[in-house]
């Protein structure tokens, strides 16, 4: 689960970077593009591809230390984690605000009248009337099972071709699925309510969505761009409302009206944008598939409580030093090969091997992972043997924290 947030996180972060460039370049069609690419990296490794090769452990710093002195240190009990909980407040804060607006958007909107019924039909006659809701924040569309446009009441007696201009933008975020699009953009953020790159995102993303549904009305509805522009200007601004794309919303008017008046219907170009932006998002998501798993950790509070035994012979004969274990971590966690690595060791000593091997076969990690999916690994685990005194007792909390402080920063990766 980490690993997805931090790959949603680096997706988000490339596009708040990259979107002006991108329409600049290619158009505000393509440059939507770019906002498939966080969903993209967070959710394409979980897809179903062959499996990789067991990852590899990297030298850990100290997962146990097999003396006197650290068998006798106590494992403290592990605290559950609250931020389970908080997160899953947090959404469901989020998540019943967005109802709430919903409910009372859908409970303000009446039926269209003649009027405006034979207003949209002479504007829009593709237009499916039974669309068409009379709401005060109106024009806008609303995400519904079937999507809403939704219209001001006086919208009859308006000017015809600022009616034309408005029907034929609301019809092009209808074409282009746009209310659905909303609808997730606004589910992720209550679900990534925390994260402030989710909201700096946010109003970036419609801005994005109207600048492309702008393209498309001037693309496909033949409309000359200073007579859109112009209907702009003549409307009424008015703020986003969660779930609803509005007409116009006034903090968006410069940048819309800057990228009308830059309003380019050259194919090819628009088509080589989309691919390319479109191959990006994918190589990348790939990339963050073949990439390294987080690797196997010790648990450090279990295998304190086994540690090896040092063997008397050992003791008698003063054998000391460090003996570097190689040993394979099932999907469990649970220990199912242990193997003696004498070029990373600094002894030879068949006794203190065969005790550093024979406890290992009892210890537990946490296996490595592959976008929050367990699979097997490789972990080197160095266990010191040393000849140190028993500390006394007011030095073993002390003892116990240099323990896990000396396990922090295992680097794992994968083969």
């Amino acid at each position: 689960m980490v690993a997805c947030l931090l790959r949603l996180s680096f997706g988000l972060a490339l596009v708040l970077v990259l979107r002006r460039p991108a329409r600049r370049l290619f158009g505000a069609g393509p440059a939507f593009t770019l906002w498939l690419w966080p969903p993209l990296l967070a959710c394409l490794p979980f897809c179903p591809l062959p499996a990789l090769a067991p990852a590899w452990g990297g030298l850990s710093p100290m997962p146990v230390v097999a003396s006197a002195a650290h068998a006798m240190a106590a494992a403290s009990p592990v605290r559950p984690a609250l931020w389970p909980a908080l997160w899953l407040a947090g959404a469901a804060v989020a998540a019943l605000r967005l109802v709430v607006v919903y409910v009372r958007l859908r409970r303000d909107c009446r039926p269209p009248t003649a009027a405006i019924r034979d207003a949209v039909h002479a504007a829009a006659p593709s237009l499916d009337p039974r669309r068409l809701r009379i709401h005060a924040q109106g024009p806008a569309v609303l995400w519904a099972p079937r999507s809403l446009v939704l219209l001001p009441p006086d919208f009859a007696a308006g000017d015809r071709h600022r009616r034309h201009v408005v029907l034929a933008h609301e019809s092009s975020h209808l074409q282009r699925l746009d209310p659905l699009w909303m609808l997730l953009a606004e589910t992720l953020a209550a679900l990534l309510w925390f994260h402030p790159l989710a909201w700096l995102a946010l109003p970036r993303f419609r801005l994005d969505q109207e600048l492309a549904c702008d393209e498309r009305t001037l693309r496909r509805a033949g409309i000359d761009p200073a007579g859109y522009a112009r209907a702009l200007l003549a409307g009424t601004g008015m703020g986003s409302s969660p779930t609803l794309i509005p007409w116009l919303a006034a903090s968006q008017l410069k940048e819309r009206l800057r990228t009308i008046r830059r309003h380019r219907a050259g194919t090819p170009l628009r088509w080589a944008g989309t691919l390319v932006l479109g191959l990006g998002g994918a190589g990348l998501a790939l990339a963050a598939q073949t990439a390294p798993p987080l690797g196997a950790s010790a648990d450090l509070d279990f295998n304190l409580r086994v540690p090896p035994q040092y063997p008397k012979a050992s003791i008698v004969n003063n054998e000391q030093g460090t003996v570097t274990l190689e040993v394979l971590v099932g999907v469990d966690g649970r220990v199912k090969r242990v193997d003696y690595d004498p070029a990373r060791s600094s002894t030879t000593s068949d006794n203190l091997v065969a005790a550093a091997s024979e406890a290992a076969m009892h210890w537990r990690f946490d296996p490595a992972s592959r976008d929050g999916v367990p699979i097997e690994s490789y972990a080197r685990v160095p266990v010191q043997f040393s000849l140190d005194r028993l500390p006394d007792p007011a030095e073993r909390p002390k003892l116990k924290k240099d323990l896990r402080n000396t396990q922090k920063g295992t680097d794992l990766k994968d083969v």
